[in-house]
């Protein structure tokens, strides 16, 4: 300690910490002579420090390596510690106390281990003591000024806050406060700075978005159909999105029709032979020659016309033929036909419209919902086809980077692993991808955020954490860094509700566009749901998807 004075035993009894890195030789010789000089039946570790002013009289003493009694403790009976120990100034400890490893023991602390008998036919003084002992576990961080009884167990990883009088045994990773110490939650729930406000303020969106809800169906009713909003033409996905919102958000189907006319209506939009809907006035898609379609807005019908069906207690009427009547061998066929070099989310598209259509063949038609075989050419296909070092489908580009290849994997997992429960390959590599992709400032960033491609960062991410644990309370594959970007991304997203209008889709020339609609509000609930679950929060909401964002899946492996 160069130009300072060296430190001497008073200083080391009250900071024993700093005794093996800056005691002098003759103060280690003299902390060996200490050691020696205590009582009773004691085993003493390496570079354990003993304080000169601790009273330390045990009938027992076994005081683990890297441990240390600090000044003015009291220690009597039988201690056991672990390595990496610390019991700091003033603590006692009598009776019979067992420490694990890592116990960090704060000033003023008392473990009694032992206890007066309390016959009332003498008095207490002249009673004997009774020893049950204490135990605690490994990684435990007891306070200043806390007492712990007599015949109390404290698990592993626990927290005891200052001034706490423990009475009962605490669980493992039990944080615990107050007389007497009564469990406070468990130390594994760590939430970020910040996390009970943005708790907080997903309660009030939330309650804002379901009052405001029934003014922005009716805002994108034009009097007889519905629009994505004011002055557009009606649409049947706006049909299908304010069922999905009136459903999120009400429970309820819309309130401009009654749940019978939006089934009749909805259901008349399906064509009879083909089983697929075309837009509203629109013509009737063509089918290709394998019996299914290539583009178009009939594939997105599949889904959000399915769903709307399916919310309001109703159904296809109609099974979709193309997928019906093709054959394995013509699914491979088409997969390997789709552009998934330069326009792999049209490819995932299509693999989500595909597989949707074979779901609700087989949940409305189960007897000739897919040929045989179909189904597992599918999943086979995509298993062997998919990156090994993405765990995705189609190659970036140097316009656009990772987005069609994320946007499209979003698109065709939906559609494909995540509805019909079937976990997806190489989840660590899609979650490297997505995070790199998500840090690319052509397509994120302030006035570049839409809601397609937040989404299809946000499932992904969500599907695959679910995958590898990172919702459990240990964590997960990059969970700290998902988390974050959550959080980012739902401080970013909240203040773009239009009041009484909704959200717009977002900016750019993509999508619907900036203003608040229907398209943006049903796609921006779902996202934020996301985002509130990655960030263990989404039970703030008090909504959850159950329509083309469900996050469970509405098939299970092997079910018909």
């Amino acid at each position: 300690m160069d130009g300072q004075q060296q430190p001497d035993v008073q200083h080391f009894d009250h900071c024993p910490w700093l005794f093996a890195g800056d005691a002098t030789d003759e103060q280690r010789v003299g902390q060996r002579e200490r050691q020696g000089k205590v009582g009773g039946d004691s085993e003493i570790g390496e570079r354990c420090y003993v304080a000169e002013s601790a009273a330390v009289f045990p009938d027992r003493l076994r005081l683990g390596d890297d441990s240390y009694i600090a000044a003015h403790a009291y220690v009597t009976g039988e201690l056991t510690t672990g390595t990496d120990c610390t019991l700091n100034p003033f603590v006692t400890a009598r009776g019979t106390v067992t420490l694990g490893s890592g116990v960090r023991i704060g000033a003023h602390t008392s473990l009694l281990g032992f206890n007066h008998s309390m016959a009332p036919d003498r008095p207490v003084f002249q009673q004997a003591h009774t020893t049950l002992g204490i135990t605690i576990g490994d990684d435990v961080w007891i306070g200043s000024h806390v007492v712990v009884v007599d015949g109390v167990t404290v698990g592993d990883h626990c927290v005891i806050g200052a001034g706490a009088v423990v009475t009962k045994d605490l669980p493992a990773w039990t944080v615990a406060a107050g007389n007497p110490a009564r469990p406070l939650r468990d130390r594994r729930d760590v939430k970020p700075a910040g996390a009970a406000r943005g708790a907080d303020t997903l309660a009030r969106f939330a309650d804002t978005a379901r009052a405001q809800a029934p003014d922005i169906l009716a805002r994108c009713w034009d009097g007889d159909q519905y629009v994505d909003r004011p002055g557009e033409t009606a649409t049947l996905r706006a049909h299908c999105d304010a069922v999905e919102i009136a459903d999120l958000l009400l429970g309820s189907a819309p309130e401009q029709l009654s749940s019978e006319e939006h089934v009749k209506r909805l259901s008349a939009a399906q064509d009879p032979d083909t089983g697929l809907a075309p837009e509203l006035g629109g013509p009737l898609p063509t089918p290709d020659d394998d019996g299914f379609v290539s583009e178009g807005p009939a594939l997105y019908h599949v889904l959000s016309l399915g769903c709307a069906l399916d919310l309001l207690g109703a159904r296809f009427p109609h099974p979709a033929r193309g997928v019906r009547e093709m054959t394995a061998s013509q699914l491979v066929a088409r997969l390997e036909g789709l552009p998934w070099r330069e326009g792999a989310w049209g490819a995932g598209a299509w693999v989500d419209a595909w597989a949707t259509a074979a779901h609700w063949n087989l949940r409305h038609h189960p007897d000739d919902g897919v040929a045989p075989g179909t189904l597992e050419a599918l999943f086979g296909w995509l298993l062997t086809r998919a990156d090994p070092w993405t765990g995705m489908w189609g190659s970036p580009s140097p316009q656009a980077g990772r987005l069609q290849v994320v946007n499209g994997y979003y698109r065709l997992t939906r559609g494909t692993f995540a509805q019909f429960g079937v976990p997806v390959p190489h989840p660590e590599r899609v979650v490297d991808a997505v995070l790199d992709h998500a840090r690319d400032t052509r397509h994120f960033g302030p006035g570049r955020d839409n809601a397609c491609n937040v989404l299809d960062v946000a499932h992904p991410l969500w599907l695959c954490g679910r995958q590898l644990g990172a919702h459990a309370k240990d964590g997960g594959y990059r969970s700290a860094e998902i988390r974050a970007w959550a959080e980012q991304q739902l401080a970013a997203t909240l203040p773009h509700r239009h009041d009484g209008k909704g959200f717009g889709f977002g900016p750019g020339v993509s999508g619907p566009g900036a203003e608040p609609g229907l398209q943006g509000t049903e796609m921006w609930l779902a996202i934020i749901w996301y985002l509130a679950d990655l960030l263990g929060r989404a039970d703030t909401l008090g909504y959850h998807p159950r329509g083309v964002h469900r996050p469970e899946p509405a098939r299970t492996p092997g079910q018909a």
